[in-house]
């Protein structure tokens, strides 16, 4: 019988190879426990790297992708998207991401999320580069200290990121009309902010604004300055022609604010959350202080068409207060209905002037007010527009009005009851009314009857002389035109003896003649005895130089003779 080896193994046959049993870990299990050991060791790094994990709630998950959509601060990624996943109650996504642990101090109360892809809004196209790298999630932080993990997503980036050097001012409104988020804010035309948000005050009443002033054109935004809405165009047509105004074709389309300070402001700085009144337009917000109102109240026994809430009370021309209610009333003693208007005047509107009126004192005012009603003053209601129809408020002093009984039983009072009178076009259709009531009253039928009889009798008189137009042109024509006939034979024939071929036209001519040639040697004679007077009893001496010959003058013409 052949013996086993030492160790157990081996083939019992005779001849068989010994074979030798190893010990230990074989090389097949090497890579897997290297790849464990790497795995573990990227675990660990990713786990003491990773930051806390937090979730954001969005409406729609656009451009948002699990393990591929980053997390940026800064232009810096700070964070992955973990997971996307579908609310329970379906109204929203919820979106989960980690950040890394180094922005850790980004999960704190005033952190803002908001999904960055290619935009078109007030402000102009932003997020362009996402076009080809994808969308991702921009991250604000913000100044508090309080961490969270869950956070409600914004649809829009802010217009405003934390840390950008500028200031914030809050503006009150009666109302947003075309502003919206990104409307920009300009100081003399040039763009040096935008707004940031706005929201309805707890009164309901007034709209709050904020908007951020960048660096360094907040330094210009002082104590004194006046902020105005400068959307859409202002136009005016005023005595120097058409006016247009607007401060960029942006704040036509979509709306916009600007801000300046009057003439003389001296300079200043001002905190940052100061608030403003925001005007309705530049001239508005420009104007001087108004001061205290004083409350006026119309009666009118007439129509008021045409005049609105807000229409301007003038007084001698300056526009210094604005209507502010129109009712109805009713007297029963005199059984008609009457207008009641109510308007807000300041009389620091008048400028310069008011240092000189008495109207220091709380009714003081009234009473000056009384004193110029019983000098004249009235209250019209004018026509402002032909075209539109409106009407606006005068106060003027009128010659000779009547005597008003003024109501002093409330001293108190603070409103001042000013009388009225009909105004310009009331007055003009009046007039014409009364012209109208005179050309009633004129007897046009027995005018024209008259003018019948008198157009009859007219006409006989037209008669008789187409008669004697008619016997004239039978009888006297004839024998006039006969008449004319024989005169022209007659002259005729008294000119036929003074035509050109005619003998006595010849003679006449050579008689002319004869006496040029007469009246030449008469010449002759007179020039012989002139140089030698003796020749009048010699004779002709023999060494007399005979003159020089005169050419004989030109036969002048015959005169023709008219016929």
């Amino acid at each position: 019988m052949t013996p086993s080896p030492p160790d157990g193994t081996g083939d019992p046959r005779p001849g068989a190879p010994l074979v030798q049993r190893r010990h230990g870990i074989s090389l097949v299990w090497i890579l897997p426990i290297v790849a464990a050991l790497i795995g573990a060791v990227l675990l660990f790094r990713n786990l003491s790297s990773e930051g806390p994990r937090l979730r954001i709630t969005f409406l729609t998950a656009a451009g948002l992708e699990a393990g591929k959509t980053p997390v940026k601060y800064k232009d810096v990624t700070v964070g992955t998207v973990r997971a996307v996943e579908l609310s329970e109650d379906r109204s929203h996504i919820v979106v989960t991401l980690t950040l890394v642990k180094s922005a850790a101090s980004l999960a704190n109360a005033g952190t803002r999320f908001w999904v960055v892809r290619p935009r078109i809004g007030v402000g102009g196209v932003s997020g362009v580069d996402t076009l080809l790298s994808g969308a991702y999630i921009g991250v604000d932080t913000g100044a508090s200290h309080e961490e969270r993990k869950d956070f409600t997503g914004l649809e829009e980036p802010p217009p405003v990121i934390n840390g950008m050097a500028g200031k914030t001012f809050v503006l009150r409104a009666a109302d947003l009309g075309s502003l919206d988020i990104g409307s920009p804010v300009y100081y003399r035309r040039i763009r040096v902010g935008q707004v940031a948000s706005y929201r309805l005050d707890d009164s309901g009443r007034t709209v709050n604004l904020q908007i951020f002033v960048e660096a360094p054109y907040d330094r210009f935004v002082t104590g004194d300055t006046r902020f105005w809405n400068a959307s859409g165009v202002d136009v005016s047509l005023g005595a120097d022609g058409l006016k247009l105004n607007t401060q960029s074709i942006a704040t036509i389309v979509a709306g916009g604010i600007a801000f300046g300070a009057p003439d003389g402001s001296p300079p200043s700085t001002t905190p940052a959350r100061s608030q403003y009144r925001l005007a309705a337009g530049e001239r508005a917000a420009l104007a001087p202080p108004d001061g205290p109102a004083q409350r006026i109240e119309l009666r009118f026994d007439q129509s008021l068409r045409g005049l609105s809430i807000g229409a301007p009370v003038e007084f001698l021309g300056v526009n210094f207060g604005s209507v502010t209610s129109v009712a109805l009333d009713y007297d029963p003693a005199k059984r008609r209905f009457s207008v009641i208007v109510g308007a807000d005047v300041f009389v620091a509107r008048l400028g310069s002037v008011v240092q000189r009126l008495p109207l220091d004192g709380d009714h003081k005012g009234v009473q000056f007010g009384r004193s110029l009603v019983a000098q004249g003053l009235r209250a019209q209601a004018r026509s402002g527009n032909l075209l539109t129809g409106q009407r606006y408020i005068s106060l003027d002093f009128v010659p000779n009005a009547p005597k008003v009984a003024m109501d002093a039983s409330d001293a108190n009072d603070q409103t001042l009851r000013i009388p009225t009178v009909n105004g310009d076009f009331d007055q003009l259709q009046e007039k014409f009314a009364h012209i109208l009531d005179k050309v009633d009253k004129i007897p046009l039928e027995s005018i024209a009857r008259h003018l019948d009889a008198d157009l009859a009798r007219l006409g006989t008189t037209l008669d008789g002389a187409n008669k004697t137009f008619d016997s004239v042109n039978r009888q006297l024509l004839p024998q006039a035109r006969q008449t004319l006939q024989q005169a022209g034979r007659t002259l005729n024939g008294v000119g036929a003896p003074f035509a050109d071929d005619s003998p006595l036209q010849q003679n006449l001519g050579q008689t002319l003649e004869e006496v040029q040639r007469a009246a030449r040697s008469v010449r002759e004679l007179t020039d012989l005895l002139g140089r030698n007077p003796e020749a009048l009893l010699r004779g002709r001496p023999a060494d007399a130089v005979a003159p020089p010959a005169v050419p004989p003058a030109p036969t002048a013409p015959s005169p023709e003779i008219k016929k």
